[in-house]
């Protein structure tokens, strides 16, 4: 393309006949490249104008000139990382982000080789959950550094010219911040040790260098391997000691050293040439650990305490057969911690007697073993009954109701991403999702459905029943009830060729085992509002009826939401709950809400079935509509496109949707949606009760 026809094509992309953005420029540049890479920044341009026009026209700007030094794959990641930036903090940043591609463009043959986050997170969090100590989380955001709770990565590892060399920095990163949490970097005041010279944060950053010589070392002694990635790493960047450390380096490495020892020599440290931070040395957070020790701090405490109460109890009820709460003198509990060449052992004695911990028990002692450096004895104390408050020994679901209120209140949400069909990317942690409970209404509605449905209601327990106890025809058998006159011909007729007969020649009856879970999926949008949503109510009792007598596991959910920033999933029957009186005060509970935002109840229930061990999955829709929001963008094709690639995911997870739908309009879009043989439209929303139990026989027989 010439740069007349680009210009035309940035003018429309990037509306520059209402914003006066002088495109001309732009396509000269543009115009100079070769077609393919025209093609792939006017892509981009395209894929970023549907998120933020002027974030889209400064990429084009910029890309021309880095299209040549950069590899595609990393440019893309920039281009993405700029519009993920955009929606989880605004315009300023994501410009920000732009200008670092500038920046970064410069070291071309690192950035081609460049390891992104995304490529190598799931590799790494494996790697951190194989080693002792806390259970960290991996997790991508600014800067390298660990808080105790989770490890923090950059987007992108791109300091060498190979890839291969890239991912070891990444894995050695990983392993210095693993090792700072497992042998005590944190468990002395850092900003207190450091407040007493006169400029703290460089005393911080000598200390940082003296612990990087201390784990550096230790990982060396346990994985020999990894060391030696670490060393080459260093030996291609050409990074050694600063002059004077040498007599520091060679006591930290020493096996008895910990960190005293770095404490110890910060003074001297100081009076030395500032210790260059190596390739794989994050930074020191003290703010950022103090906050997640004194979240855990208390909670640990309670939650150990109250463990091993229980603990006692069992244990006072088996060797001294007393029952539980009588007065008895109070056994001592011992912890003892084996912290030996990098193994973590937990031993814990109960009047010199073991006790086997169970895992969370043992979880919990190592994480505060890990934070002091051993068991404290008040830890060790049993609880007394209502000791702590409940909101210590539980994680407690904010309630919905209030943390709506204000503006844009997430703490204890859980998010989900978005597909973005003008991005052609998903959108990170887009929906804010929180599950709640329908409140149950104690009336009549259970027991007039079953009234009104009597006559259908002993059809499908019937039908149901025979579900349940019908038997399956294998053909071609050893032995059985019958000749298989199929197989019995053909062998014959191998005798008469002079072939052997197969002695396979049976039919046996074979009883069935069912495996089978399914997630019912009820739209509880607005336009529910009235008759639809009787039929619905009607139609889930009628089906829990036939359920129960099949013996099939199923859950029942409803969902609703207006914004990505309000989606709300209604629990009405989990998996692991029974068909109670309560679960149908739901049913009759449940009430139109506001719009129907699907992708994220997809998405959310596809994880549910997931965590479910059957040979069957199902997730059946039950909806009056199409996709629908309000008024955020998520109406029109958007909607649709993000339903359908969440169905696309729910597939490649081994579940099988199917959606039934009373909007005439359907035909238009569920083809699209759900495949030609996956969804069925009722005419009449009144057979929705019977046509739902025969559905879901067709579908799980």
């Amino acid at each position: 393309m010439n740069a007349a026809a680009i210009a035309q094509v940035l003018e429309v992309l990037l509306e520059a006949d209402v914003s006066y953005r002088k495109v001309a420029p732009t396509a000269d540049l543009l115009a100079a490249l070769p077609e393919p890479d025209q093609e792939f920044l006017l892509d981009w341009i395209k894929r970023i104008a549907s998120t933020h026009l002027e974030v889209a026209w400064q990429f084009a700007r910029r890309a021309p000139a880095l299209v040549g030094r950069m590899d595609r794959r990393l440019m893309e990641a920039w281009a993405l990382g700029a519009c993920d930036v955009y929606d989880q903090k605004g315009l300023r940043p994501a410009l920000q982000v732009l200008e670092e591609a500038d920046h970064h463009g410069e070291r071309h043959l690192e950035m081609s080789a460049g390891v992104l986050f995304e490529d190598v997170a799931g590799v790494l969090g494996n790697f951190v959950r194989g080693l002792s100590g806390r259970r960290l989380r991996v997790e991508q955001g600014e800067g390298l550094y660990t808080d105790t709770e989770k490890i923090v990565l950059p987007g992108v590892f791109a300091r060498f010219p190979v890839a291969a060399d890239n991912f070891k920095l990444a894995k050695a990163a990983v392993a210095l911040l693993w090792a700072q949490t497992r042998f005590g970097t944190f468990r002395a005041d850092l900003a207190a040790a450091c407040a007493d010279f006169p400029d703290p944060q460089r005393a911080l950053r000598q200390f940082a260098g003296l612990e990087t010589l201390r784990l550096s070392a230790r990982i060396g002694r346990e994985f020999p391997g990894l060391r030696r990635d670490m060393d080459h790493l260093k030996a291609q960047l050409g990074e050694g000691l600063p002059a004077g450390w040498e007599a520091i380096a060679r006591r930290l490495e020493e096996s008895p050293a910990d960190l005293e020892d770095s404490l110890v020599f910060l003074g001297n440290a100081m009076r030395l040439a500032d210790f260059q931070p190596w390739c794989y040395q994050g930074e020191l957070k003290p703010e950022a650990v103090a906050a997640a020790f004194a979240a855990r701090r208390e909670k640990e405490k309670a939650r150990l305490r109250v463990k091993l109460a229980d603990l006692m109890d069992e244990h006072t009820r088996h060797q001294l057969g007393q029952p539980s709460g009588e007065e008895r003198d109070m056994p001592e509990f011992v912890a003892e911690v084996d912290d030996q060449e990098g193994r973590l052992d937990l031993e814990l004695t109960l009047d010199g007697t073991p006790i086997a911990p169970p895992d969370d028990v043992k979880a919990l002692l190592t994480s505060v073993y890990l934070d002091f450096g051993g068991i404290p004895p008040e830890y060790l104390v049993p609880a007394g009954d209502g000791e702590y408050d409940p909101s210590l020994l539980y994680d407690q679901a904010a309630d919905p109701d209030s943390v709506w209120q204000g503006t844009y209140h997430e703490e204890g949400a859980t998010f989900y991403p978005e597909w973005d069909m003008g991005r052609e990317h998903y959108r990170k942690n887009w929906c804010v999702m929180r599950e709640r409970e329908v409140p149950p209404v104690h009336d009549g509605f259970y027991r007039a459905t079953l009234e009104k449905h009597a006559a259908v209601v002993k059809h499908l327990r019937r039908g149901f029943e025979a579900m349940r106890d019908e038997n399956r025809r294998l053909k071609r058998q050893v032995d059985g009830d019958e000749v298989d006159i199929d197989a019995l011909v053909e062998a014959l007729a191998d005798a008469r060729d002079g072939r052997e007969m197969s002695d396979r020649l049976f039919v046996r009856q074979h009883r069935a085992e069912r495996n089978i879970a399914v997630a019912f999926m009820v739209d509880m949008s607005g336009s529910t509002r009235g008759w639809i949503n009787d039929a619905e109510r009607e139609a889930l009792v009628l089906l829990c009826e036939a359920l129960e007598r099949l013996g099939d596991r199923y859950a029942i959910y409803g969902f609703s939401g207006i914004t990505r920033k309000r989606c709300e999933l209604f629990r009405i029957k989990t998996f692991a709950e029974p068909y109670s009186e309560e679960v149908k005060a739901r049913i009759s509970g449940i009430r139109a809400q506001e719009y129907t935002r699907m992708g994220f109840a997809i998405r959310h229930l596809t994880r549910l079935l997931g965590e479910v061990e059957a040979a069957n999955r199902v997730l059946i829709t039950l909806s009056d509509g199409r996709p629908d929001d309000y008024f955020d963008g998520y109406r029109g094709q958007y909607g649709i496109e993000d339903t359908r690639m969440a169905l696309l995911e729910a597939r490649r997870a081994g579940v099988h949707p199917f959606c039934i739908t009373i909007d005439r309009e359907a035909r238009d879009y569920l083809p699209h949606l759900y495949g030609a043989a996956r969804y069925i439209i009722l005419d009449d929303v009144a057979q929705l009760p019977f046509k739902v139990s025969d559905i879901y026989r067709r579908l799980t027989r």
